[in-house]
């Protein structure tokens, strides 16, 4: 009798066990994954769900080979899946649509990059780094007239550019072309989408050849110390830049350390839109996830402005919906964040991702947007036959890699052509 009662009761617990494990939504994420990351995420971000959660993080080569796993197996535990965009698209297939959930709060373009190119919204965004510019509050008296800062083109940052150069008999623009410098991602991501609406394809465009003659004019009056610049947070300080570029974790010094001093803004936009270059994290959910409504219902809850804003406190990742930063916020992230909220959220915002499929010839493709810079704004060579010569390079490349294109260029079969 006691055993019979002894193995009622084992069973019992068991099934108490088994049914509180399935009601805990598994998050498993390429996210987050320093010790300091995953505790604050699971004891600041997350212990408010409801529904109960376990935040497991992964390298990217672990993460993809779970999921992989469980797809191969037709059924498994992971509710919600966590990751760059990029990471997402060899599995476009096996996610499930999430056209249902309401992320209306979140920026179109973002939303559109969900899709992953097909019909169906594959993931919902969740958090975004990117660069900014930024600008000593000194050089604002110099913005050409009509200028809109949160709103600028190319056209009015060049102009503003040439006003200070003039006022001040001093060049005042400051550009990341040091040998650590970001410079590549700013054409990759910014001045050319802004221009050719194309990352790759239409990399020797004419309208290329109009965005790097542009870039020739923005030279002019750019401080010429600027090749031994990688952190533009320094030169902001020092004062030898007044405007910038640069990622928002290279500029944050500036801000934090003389907050009255210095603005945040979106990056210009030119003919074809604002290019500009996230370093997008979504959240989808595989087909085989044992609980769709709680991986929704998770979805819903880190898309709360509360939710994002103590994800950027965890990960220094931004919001991917406009927010009220709390005061007691660093200004660093004050200042980013109302720029990117303005550039993320523009009618004529162009997101341009990091690039996509390369495997270890990224560092080449890299190459030739600062080989390209060289070679036109260092060496004065003619801008069409760099352009030419660099866009037989690029081709090689991603047929070598055999790369698909990614945004903004329209998805491809086989390599992304370079027209």
């Amino acid at each position: 009798m006691k055993s019979r009662l002894k193995l009622t009761l084992l069973a019992t617990a068991s099934a108490l066990i088994s049914t509180n494990a399935i009601a805990e939504t598994l998050f498993w994420s390429s996210q987050a994954t320093p010790i300091e990351e995953t505790q604050a995420m699971r004891e600041q971000v997350l212990s408010g769900f409801d529904g109960g959660v376990s935040f497991q993080p992964a390298d990217p080569g672990p993460w993809l080979t779970r999921i992989q796993a469980e797809l191969g197996a037709g059924s498994g535990s992971i509710g919600v899946l966590g990751a760059l965009h990029g990471d997402f698209t060899p599995l476009s297939d096996n996610l499930s649509d999430l056209s249902g959930v309401d992320a209306s709060a979140v920026a179109p373009g973002f939303m559109e990059l969900g899709t992953l190119g097909t019909t169906e919204q594959k993931y919902i965004p969740w958090m975004q780094a990117t660069y900014v510019m930024a600008a000593h509050t000194n050089a604002l008296e110099y913005l050409p007239e009509g200028a809109d800062l949160m709103a600028l083109s190319y056209d009015e940052l060049i102009a503003w550019a040439a006003n200070m150069h003039e006022a001040t008999g001093e060049p005042r623009f400051g550009f990341p072309a040091g040998p650590q410098g970001l410079k590549h991602r700013f054409f990759q991501g910014y001045l050319l989408p802004s221009y050719t609406g194309s990352m790759v394809t239409e990399f020797r465009s004419d309208a290329a050849e109009q965005a790097w003659t542009a870039f020739l004019e923005l030279w002019e009056h750019t401080n010429p110390a600027s090749t031994n610049y990688s952190f533009m947070q320094e030169q902001l300080i020092s004062g030898d830049a007044w405007l910038v570029f640069d990622h928002t974790a290279r500029l944050a010094d500036a801000f934090n350390q003389q907050p009255d001093d210095f603005v945040a803004f979106p990056a210009p936009a030119g003919p074809a839109g604002r290019g500009f270059m996230p370093v997008l994290a979504g959240i989808a959910v595989p087909v085989t996830a044992p609980d769709m409504d709680a991986a929704t219902a998770l979805i819903d809850y880190m898309l709360a402005p509360e939710t994002q804003i103590a994800t950027l406190r965890a990960t220094n990742f931004f919001p991917v919906i406009d927010v009220d930063f709390p005061d007691d916020m660093p200004a660093s992230v004050q200042a980013a964040g109302a720029a990117i909220s303005a550039m993320s959220g523009a009618d004529d915002a162009l997101p341009a991702l990091l690039p996509v499929g390369l495997g270890e010839l990224g560092g080449q493709f890299n190459q030739i947007y600062n080989d390209t810079f060289e070679r036109i704004v260092l060496a004065g060579q003619p801008v069409r036959a760099v352009l030419d010569d660099q866009g037989d390079a690029l081709r090689r490349i991603l047929t070598e890699a055999g790369a698909p294109c990614w945004a903004p260029d329209a998805a491809s079969e086989g390599p992304c052509p370079v027209n």
